[in-house]
């Protein structure tokens, strides 16, 4: 339990737990209660944390890519690249970026002018629908959310990617079957928890781009907000 795997796995747990908690919980009570009511404070404060969580799930997602690209390209040198300090640093980064992304969005999100009795077409109190339907200039905070999304999603999507095109052709080299089976098996959940959440994360924002249809933007978000936390454990599992 003290390898590098179990750690990233366990703050993995703790973040899904937290990142479910930010919107699960309240749409529970709106269906019980029937009333879709959320106070401004609220819901920035909602938003914040959902950021700083979903920021969380990619880093660390990105995290283990590199794990398992250390574990099957060098796995004589794992133990040493992989070494406590490493593991605590690469932890400790994710965290202070994500909560700095997060901190910004809704500082740009307290600057915009929202219109009394606003209606968000969501769940959630999502910084896309914010944005959308603030009654001030949004053309800043545009930029600020797609530069954050293009630096801060699509880098550790590369490194996710690049990651993976090295375990592929270090998988390829192995002359026994049984070896390859083996190696690629503790690779298909994480891809699958990848390919989830990525996927249905630039569904929701290509989906708003293209059609003001909140129901598809909803459903994405769905995935990646429910599904996606429920898939984690089988990769734990399977791991």
């Amino acid at each position: 339990l003290h390898q590098p795997m179990y750690y990233f796995l366990s703050n993995l747990s703790l973040v899904d737990i937290c990142f479910t908690s930010t919107t699960i919980p309240k749409m529970l009570w709106n269906i019980q209660t029937q009333s879709r009511v959320i106070t401004y404070e609220g819901c920035i404060t909602q938003m914040h944390f959902f950021l700083l969580f979903a920021g969380l799930d990619n880093f660390l997602l990105t995290v283990m890519a590199y794990d398992r690209f250390v574990a099957i390209c060098h796995p004589l040198h794992y133990m040493v690249i992989m070494n406590p300090r490493l593991c605590g640093l690469l932890i400790l980064v994710s965290w202070i970026t994500s909560a700095l992304h997060s901190l910004l969005e809704s500082l740009m999100v307290l600057r915009l002018s929202l219109c009394p009795d606003l209606e968000i077409p969501h769940f959630f109190c999502e910084l896309n629908q914010m944005v959308q339907l603030a009654c001030s200039d949004t053309i800043l905070n545009n930029m600020v959310m797609y530069f954050g999304a293009v630096l801060l999603g699509g880098g550790p999507f590369v490194c996710i990617l690049y990651s993976y095109s090295k375990i592929v052709s270090s998988i390829c080299r192995m002359p026994s079957a049984q070896r390859k089976y083996k190696a690629f098996s503790t690779c298909v959940s994480h891809l699958s928890v990848v390919s989830f959440f990525y996927g249905t994360g630039v569904g929701v924002y290509l989906s708003s781009a293209v059609t003001q249809s909140s129901d598809s933007s909803a459903t994405a978000s769905v995935m990646y907000t429910v599904v996606t936390p429920m898939l984690n454990p089988i990769y734990r599992i399977k791991t």
